[in-house]
């Protein structure tokens, strides 16, 4: 089952609104913790119904679970009555198996009977793709805003909420349901059993899961809100198709940001740029994909690119040994771990630094001779020799030592885990229980981790679970969930700017489509943008003093609204000097201008530059989340490289610097090639009034762009402006 066709924009705001009103955070509560449940539709001949009785039972559900039928006595063993009208009180959820066409009556019947809540397995609504399914699916939401219920679907399996142990769901669930701190929200059915597999066997626990059919009612965005208020849930998981209202969703990514809860989202469907233009160079870079990407970067959503990425990270965040700094300690028993490690840490940011000198000499007092005490540390092989070994705690005696050292962060620490239980289980029993004391007496957190990302067998599990150990799903997505972690706390202690509730008023009297660079440049000053000095001239006289008022070389560009490439007709002449050169120059230039168009404002005149860094900064408005900052290097390299950092308004200039930092040629900044070093502080300080330029152009705007920006230490001067409104 997939949401391929849901309601979209164009769905009537007060509509929305009132949908909403059923998918509060309070309703949803309720909503996912029902004590008794109905199923409508249900007989002994309906795999649907058998899945959602047998997973209520995993889940451990001790509530009434009523039987609905219009013909059949009973069903699963339980009698039925012929609808939920007949019911002798009202039960707290329905899930309908009913077909599409008996579906609103039973919604019906429901309201009659006082319930408020209810699961629709049924398609052939939005998901279809056509008018007619969409229609019907307006109709399902009216009518479900009209009778006041809550509704999951349609084309939905259900929910699995764990910490209530409840789970009115569709497909089977493989006992034991393991309960934890994990919420996860995924766009599509099938896709649930394994999600839940692969949580049960790495030791990840769910607090509530959910697959969400259509959203006709309750959205992804309302089951975020819902989980980012519940105490059951400390990481929030989520498999995204789309990101349907993009204000709401970072919003909602800022709020858990500060509640300290990491969303982990697996987002889908990457697409080729979805803004291209003729005018401009930003919407060919910051396109759909590259737009969500910096978006959730942003705002803290840890964007991974697979289940298993996902859910070992969450498993991390939910654990309580989460990183806190970048200095990483390793023990292993294996040298081929650690050079895995010692490359992939360097992939993630992560550092490994050598060991303080006590360190070093509390374990060379215990090491064999031929292991070197360094990090990352291989305790070597000998410690899975048998407990008559004199080298059988060496593992524990390093861990305790390589978590006192002053000069790390948080521990790496490999664990070898047994698939079933030994026949003497007292070697493994007292090793675990021995990373378990160190890592109750460390100072810094202890991250275990399996070599590979292998199933955890009953008894790993089981011996970790006694413990409270947790234990990473391979050095890879062990690694990958490190990094991630982090990157998240970083975010956390430097959160974005908040986000206007909607854009700024647009100024009256803003011309449509694209500006003369005059006026452009008018807009940028009046922001505090410096601009190198230019004179727009109507005749070559005052071309030639314009020239001998700057001095030295000159540059003349056309200067029109209606054409925007200057060079490309031969609007551009650079490095003139003298004032014969400049009338001629004025002279091919206009020309050129002309015979493009008729709307011709004049020349500008400006003086030449010698080489400098050069950047490229634009802004253009995505269509889902609105404007968007593109900061890179300039130039030609912008239509070469596309090595740029994106970042949706409004940004300040701690963001600014972070996106420099961000760009593949960074080290261009630091001075190349006979350039000065850049003035990173005056540069993110131009780039953050460049885009409080483009935020005051409201709906209005389309692109602004510089390019270049010229950068030669702290003089920082835009060259070359466009401006297009629409």
């Amino acid at each position: 089952m997939t949401r391929s066709g849901t309601l979209d924009a164009a769905e009537p705001a007060d509509l929305d609104t009132a949908r909403r009103r059923l998918a509060t955070p309070e309703r949803l509560r309720e909503f996912f913790r029902p004590r008794s449940v109905a199923l409508v539709g249900a007989s002994d001949s309906s795999g649907w119904g058998r899945f959602i009785v047998d997973s209520l039972r995993t889940a451990g559900f001790t509530g009434a679970l009523r039987m609905v039928h219009p013909s059949r006595p009973t069903a699963f063993d339980l009698p039925t009555v012929p609808n939920l009208r007949a019911l002798d009180e009202p039960v707290d959820l329905a899930y309908v198996l009913a077909p599409t066409r008996a579906v609103e009556g039973v919604l019906e019947d429901a309201a009659a009977a006082g319930i408020r809540n209810a699961i629709v397995l049924a398609s052939g609504y939005g998901d279809g793709g056509g008018e007619a399914g969409r229609a019907l699916e307006r109709r399902l939401v009216e009518r479900a805003v009209e009778l006041d219920i809550t509704l999951l679907g349609p084309n939905c399996l259900g929910f699995v909420n764990a910490a209530g142990s409840v789970a009115p769901f569709g497909l089977g669930i493989v006992p034991p349901l393991r309960r934890g701190p994990v919420g996860i929200v995924l766009q599509s059915g099938a896709l649930t059993s394994n999600v839940l597999a692969f949580a049960r066997a790495h030791q990840v626990g769910i607090s509530l899961l959910t697959s969400m059919g259509n959203e006709a009612v309750i959205t992804t965005a309302d089951v975020v809100e819902h989980l980012v208020a519940d105490d059951d849930c400390r990481v929030i998981g989520l498999f995204l198709e789309s990101v349907r209202d993009a204000p709401r969703f970072t919003a909602l990514a800022a709020a858990a940001l500060e509640a300290g809860k990491p969303i982990v989202a697996l987002k889908v469907g990457r697409t080729e740029a979805g803004q291209r233009t003729a005018l401009a160079h930003t919407g060919a870079v910051a396109g759909d994909d590259a737009v969500v990407d910096a978006a959730f970067r942003q705002y803290g959503v840890i964007r991974v690119g697979s289940l298993e990425e996902l859910l070992v990270t969450a498993g991390l965040l939910g654990s309580g040994q989460v990183p806190r700094g970048r200095r990483m300690g390793v023990v292993t028993a294996s040298g081929g771990a650690c050079d895995i490690i010692a490359d992939r840490s360097t992939d993630e940011g992560v550092a490994i630094p050598g060991f303080a000198e006590a360190t070093t000499e509390r374990l060379r007092a215990v090491l064999p001779p031929f292991a070197a005490a360094q990090n990352p540390l291989d305790v070597t092989g000998v410690i899975l020799a048998d407990r008559g070994s004199a080298q059988a705690g060496l593992g524990d005696v390093a861990l305790d030592a390589v978590v006192d050292d002053p000069g790390i962060d948080f521990v790496f620490n490999m664990v070898a885990l047994p698939a079933v239980e030994p026949p003497d289980p007292s070697l493994i029993e007292r090793r675990v229980a021995a990373i378990a004391a160190s890592r109750d007496r460390s100072p810094v957190p202890v991250v275990n981790f399996t070599a590979t990302c292998t199933d955890l067998s009953p008894y790993a599990q089981s011996l970790l679970d006694r413990h409270g150990l947790h234990a990473l799903g391979g050095i890879e997505f062990g690694l990958k969930a490190v990094g991630h972690a982090l990157r998240w706390q970083e975010t956390r202690r430097e959160p974005p700017a908040v986000r206007a509730a909607g854009p700024a008023p647009t100024p009256p009297g803003l011309p449509a489509g694209s500006w003369s660079e005059a006026r452009g440049r008018d807009l940028l000053a009046g922001s505090g943008v410096p601009l190198v000095p230019a004179e727009l001239v109507g005749d070559a006289d005052a071309a030639v003093a314009a020239a001998e008022r700057f001095g030295g070389a000159v540059a003349l560009k056309i200067c029109s609204a209606a054409i925007t490439h200057k060079s490309d007709i031969g609007g551009v002449a650079l490095g003139v000097s003298g004032a014969d050169d400049v009338r001629a120059a004025f002279a091919r230039v206009l020309a050129a201008g002309r015979a493009a168009t008729a709307d011709v404002d004049g020349v500008l005149v400006s003086p030449m530059r010698p080489p400098a860094t050069e950047l490229f900064v634009g802004v253009t408005v995505d269509p889902s989340f609105g404007p968007v900052l593109a900061v890179g290097l300039g130039g030609v390299f912008i239509e070469v490289l596309h090595d740029v950092a994106l970042r949706l308004l409004p940004v300040d200039a701690a963001q600014v610097h972070r996106m420099l930092g961000e760009l593949r040629g960074a080290a261009v900044l630091g001075g190349a090639r006979g350039t000065r070093p850049a003035d990173l502080d005056r540069v993110a300080e131009v780039v953050t009034r460049v885009a409080g330029a483009a935020a005051g152009l409201g709906t209005a705007l389309q692109t602004l762009e510089i390019n270049p920006l010229r950068v030669d230490g702290s003089c920082v001067e835009a060259l070359d402006v466009l401006v297009v409104t629409s």
